[in-house]
């Protein structure tokens, strides 16, 4: 071999391994960026044009290896994604459970502006095609599912276990994923959440969006409220129809028939299971005394406008021992 081919070949074999180093440091960096280390991830993703913001907490016992339980959980109107970390303690339950839990963070309708639950708030566009953001029209669904995907991807969530619950208006986005992503995920569970879109004939109360809440595949359900709840008072209110009025409608379309076996009737809080249902069973509990306020948080709200907070029940232990039940099959039907 001349020199001058050598320098050629000797000066292309640099170039080789030039380009190989800096795909080796940027698959080490973007390693690095993935949320693998046990703890909480702050996270952005651009959806729709917009930064959107989310946190993951990844389980003490994390191996990136294997297929890991997701559960999303929707904070409420005004609330932000720390602020439903602290007040349900998934944190603690994922770490001991060995599951995964990431808090989207919805948008404010003046999202350079501070937002509470009365001014500027954060809220999820449950609703869909109405407005409901102030103005604004965020796909809120859509970005969920991105966060999903995410979250399959870099952190190898077990796409037959994902698991979406909502608190209040969080609440209400999660009936909405249940209906539009029923075949998706395995099991929703809202909290004081209205169910948007239901009609009850006999009770005469009308609602719209009633097509869009049909669930395309069988969906569980746990639906958990409070007795004294200010904001959805079970037997209703102003513009507001009574809850078992609503939920009537949506056992309807997950076919159950018949009457309710009582799981509990003690201690403040009766769960009521319907299980002869064609698309999911769906369990309905009510707590004694709890105002509109996670049950068994140890961070209330301090206004009073919200009610009481309880000791009866531990929403986010019930809820996970529901969503453990429940695994998607390939077929995108839930099995026990």
């Amino acid at each position: 071999m001349n020199r001058k081919v050598f320098e050629q070949r000797s000066f292309f074999a640099a170039i080789v391994a030039a380009i190989a180093i800096l795909v080796l440091v940027s698959q080490i960096k973007a390693a690095e960026s993935r949320p693998s280390a046990p703890g909480d991830h702050y996270e952005t993703l651009k959806y729709g044009g917009i930064e959107r913001d989310f946190i993951v907490h990844v389980p003490a016992a994390f191996d990136s290896h294997r297929k890991t339980p997701l559960v999303i959980m929707l904070h409420g109107r005004g609330g932000s994604a720390e602020n439903v970390e602290r007040q349900t303690g998934w944190d603690k339950l994922a770490d001991r459970a060995d599951f995964l839990v990431a808090y989207p963070q919805a948008l404010a309708p003046f999202p350079n502006l501070p937002s509470n639950f009365f001014v500027n708030a954060r809220r999820w566009n449950y609703r869909l095609d109405e407005n409901d953001n102030g103005g604004s029209h965020p796909d809120d669904l859509g970005f969920i599912a991105a966060v999903i995907d995410y979250l399959e991807r870099d952190c190898n969530a077990d796409p037959a276990r994902i698991y979406v619950s909502g608190f209040s208006n969080g609440g209400g986005m999660s009936w909405i994923v249940g209906a539009r992503m029923a075949a998706r995920v395995a099991a929703i569970a809202p909290v004081s959440g209205e169910l948007p879109g239901e009609q009850d004939s006999k009770a005469g109360y009308m609602f719209p969006w009633l097509e869009k809440l049909t669930p395309a595949a069988p969906i569980p359900t746990l639906f958990i409220i409070g007795t004294a709840d200010p904001f959805n008072p079970l037997a209703g209110g102003k513009d507001r129809a009574p809850v078992e009025a609503t939920l009537r409608g949506w056992r309807r379309r997950l076919g159950c028939e018949g009457a309710p076996r009582i799981l509990r009737d003690l201690g403040g809080v009766r769960a009521l299971l319907w299980e002869k249902c064609e698309h999911g069973e769906f369990e309905y509990v009510t707590v004694q005394d709890q105002g509109h306020v996670w049950p068994g948080t140890a961070n209330p709200p301090r206004s009073h406008r919200f009610g009481s907070a309880t000791t009866h029940l531990d929403a986010t232990s019930a809820i996970w021992t529901f969503f453990k039940s429940y695994t998607r099959s390939p077929a995108g039907s839930p099995a026990n």
